[in-house]
C-alpha cells in the first residue's frame, strides 16, 4: 500500500454505545444491519483479515452487514453519495482521506461513543488499547472533534536497512552520525541512500523530518499558514534545507535517483546496492521479493540534530461513520469487536501491518518500527499539510534542491514566491 494503506459474542446490551449521529432505528438491542463499503478488493490480506471478522460478528450477533469491496475507488464515491444521501453507514481509509472528504467538511460522525465502549470480553475500552497520542495528532473537525477516525492499521515513515549488513551494525544516533556513516559507506564505494527522483512527496519527507528536528514538531504547519511567506525567512529552515543541500552535494544518494522512477531505486536498495531507504512502513511488503538472501529488514528514524526532537510520523488508517449513516450503531459495535486482539492480530500476521495496539506485536520486518511509535511522540507527516499546495507550490521547489539543481537559498527563496503566489490566489 502506498501514500497514505472480530471474535467474542455481544450479548444484547454488551455494548453501552449512543448513536453517534445519522440515524439509529432500533439497532442498539443487537442484531439490525449496516453498509460497510472497503477500502480493500476482496482478495486482499487485509480484506481477508476483515472478511473473517464480518463473518464472526455476524454469527454472534444477528447481525446483516452488507459489505461492498470498493478498492482503492472509494475514495471517489463517498462524497457523491453522502449528497445524495445514499452514505454508507461505515467507511474505511487513510487519515488523510477520511479528513479531507469527511471530517474537514463536518461530515463525519464523533466516535468518542467507540472508544469509551469496551472491547468485548477483554474488560478494557477502546480507548485502553489505543494510544491517545495517534488520536490527538490529527486534524480537528469544526467542532475541535479528532475523534473521527478508529485506526487499525498504524504507518509511519522510517529508514529502512539491511541488519545482517557489517557496515550497519550501529545505526546512527545523531544527524551528524548519519552523515559521517554516509562519508564511510562511500569511501567504500558503496551508495548511503536509494531515492526515487520521480517520488518527490516520498523524498520530501526527509527535509520534513529535518524541519522538525531543527526547529521543533508544527514547523511546516506554521509556515504554510503564513500568506505573507515570511515563515521561510526563519534561520532554523534555511539550516534544514543546507542539510539537504549537503546530502545531495555529498554524493550519498544513489547514482541515476534523478533519472530514475519509482520503484527502481527502491529495487535496488533491496538488492543491496544502497544502505538506506526512506519511505512509509509499506516498503517492506512492496520489496519483499526483490530483498537479496540474507536481508533482513530493520528500520531507524531520521535521526535528531541538535535540536533533539524525536517525533515520528504517524499515517493511521481506519473506520468512520458519515453522520448520515442510517445504522450507525451497529455499525460502532463491529469497530468495537474488530479492535479485539484476536481479530486485530490478523492485521500483523496475515496483512503484515503494524497496529495501533502496543499489545499485539508488529511483523518481525517493522518490530523497529513498531517501537520507534511506541517510544516517541507522534505527528503527521507535512503536519497534516496536503493538496495543490503541495504540487503548485512546495514541491517544484523541493525538486530542484533534491536533483541537484539549486542550492539551499534557492530553494527557500522559490519555496517562498510559491507560497505567496499560492495564497494570492486562493486567499
Amino acid at each position: 500500500m502506498r501514500g497514505p494503506k472480530v471474535t467474542a459474542v455481544l450479548a444484547a446490551g454488551a455494548l453501552a454505545l449512543t448513536a453517534c449521529g445519522g440515524g439509529g432505528g432500533s439497532d442498539s438491542k443487537g442484531g439490525g444491519e449496516f453498509t460497510y463499503w472497503s477500502m480493500w478488493k476482496e482478495n486482499e490480506p487485509q480484506a481477508k483479515v476483515i472478511k473473517a471478522a464480518i463473518d464472526k460478528f455476524s454469527k454472534e450477533t444477528g447481525t446483516k452487514v452488507d459489505v461492498e469491496w470498493q478498492g482503492r475507488d472509494i475514495r471517489t464515491k463517498i462524497g457523491p453519495a453522502i449528497a445524495a444521501n445514499k452514505a454508507p453507514d461505515l467507511v474505511e481509509n487513510g487519515f488523510d482521506v477520511i479528513s479531507s472528504l469527511l471530517a474537514s467538511t463536518g461530515q463525519a460522525a464523533d466516535l468518542t461513543p467507540v472508544y469509551n465502549s469496551e472491547v468485548p470480553g477483554e474488560g478494557k475500552k477502546v480507548a485502553d488499547v489505543i494510544p491517545a497520542k495517534y488520536l490527538d495528532a490529527m486534524p480537528k473537525d469544526p467542532d475541535g472533534v479528532t475523534r473521527w477516525i478508529v485506526p487499525y492499521v498504524l504507518n509511519s515513515a522510517t529508514y529502512y536497512y539491511n541488519k545482517a549488513d557489517a557496515d550497519l551494525a550501529t545505526t546512527p544516533a545523531t544527524w551528524d552520525e548519519f552523515v559521517k556513516l554516509c562519508d564511510t559507506l562511500k569511501a567504500k564505494s558503496k551508495a548511503c541512500v536509494a531515492s526515487d527522483g520521480d517520488n518527490t512527496w516520498t523524498n520530501f519527507l526527509l527535509l520534513d523530518y529535518l524541519l522538525v528536528r531543527d526547529n521543533g514538531p508544527g514547523t511546516l504547519g506554521k509556515i504554510y499558514q503564513d500568506k505573507t511567506g515570511a515563515a521561510w525567512d526563519q534561520p532554523g529552515v534555511l539550516e534544514s534545507a543546507k542539510r539537504i543541500e549537503q546530502f545531495v552535494k555529498g554524493g550519498y544518494l544513489l547514482k541515476g535517483y534523478d533519472a530514475s522512477k519509482y520503484p527502481a531505486q527502491q529495487t535496488s536498495w533491496a538488492t543491496g546496492k544502497a544502505a538506506f531507504h526512506l519511505d512509509g512502513t509499506w516498503v517492506p511488503s512492496e520489496a519483499s521479493k526483490n530483498l537479496a538472501a540474507g536481508f533482513k529488514v530493520g528500520e531507524f528514524a531520521v535521526p535528531p540534530t541538535k535540536g533533539g526532537n524525536t517525533e515520528i510520523d504517524i499515517i493511521p488508517l481506519g473506520f468512520a461513520i458519515p453522520k448520515k449513516a442510517k445504522h450507525p450503531e451497529p455499525a460502532q459495535k463491529f469497530i468495537a469487536y474488530f479492535l479485539k486482539k484476536d481479530n486485530l492480530s490478523g492485521i500483523s500476521t496475515e496483512a503484515k501491518n503494524i497496529t495501533p495496539r502496543e499489545d499485539i506485536p508488529a511483523p518481525e520486518e517493522l518490530a523497529d518500527a513498531q517501537k520507534l511509535l511506541s517510544a516517541n511522540p507522534s505527528r503527521l507527516p507535512l503536519d497534516g499539510v496536503a493538496g495543490d499546495y503541495l504540487d503548485k507550490s512546495l514541491f517544484p521547489a523541493f525538486a530542484d534542491l533534491w536533483l541537484g539543481k539549486a542550492t539551499a537559498e534557492q530553494f527557500v527563496a522559490k519555496a517562498k514566491q510559491g507560497q505567496i503566489a499560492y495564497w494570492k490566489a486562493n486567499g
